[in-house]
């Protein structure tokens, strides 16, 4: 996945949290990040990768997130990858 296309991804991600009124408080405060902050970060790929880490601690919120917009359940990891720090860590 091309890193434009990710960062559109991430932006529909942290759209979707933002609309749920369950999920963004624990955005909110897992980050720490104020309204302003997260608009004026929406196009910094650092951040939105941490939006899209956010988003695969919970596999309810990418399957919920994946049904709204369409996606296959495996976009937001791929789309993860391709932002900064997505490498997949090698384990062994």
């Amino acid at each position: 996945m091309q890193p434009e296309i990710a960062q559109t991804l991430a932006l529909q991600a942290l759209g979707w949290i933002a609309a749920d009124d369950e999920v963004f408080p624990l955005f909110l405060n897992a980050t720490g990040a104020t309204l302003g902050e997260l608009r004026a970060r929406a196009s910094d790929p650092d951040f939105l990768a941490a939006v899209l880490d956010f988003l695969l601690q919970d596999d309810r919120w990418v399957v919920a997130f994946c049904d709204s917009e369409g996606q296959a359940y495996t976009a937001p990891q791929t789309a993860r990858a391709a932002l900064p720090g997505g490498a997949v860590a090698n384990w062994t």
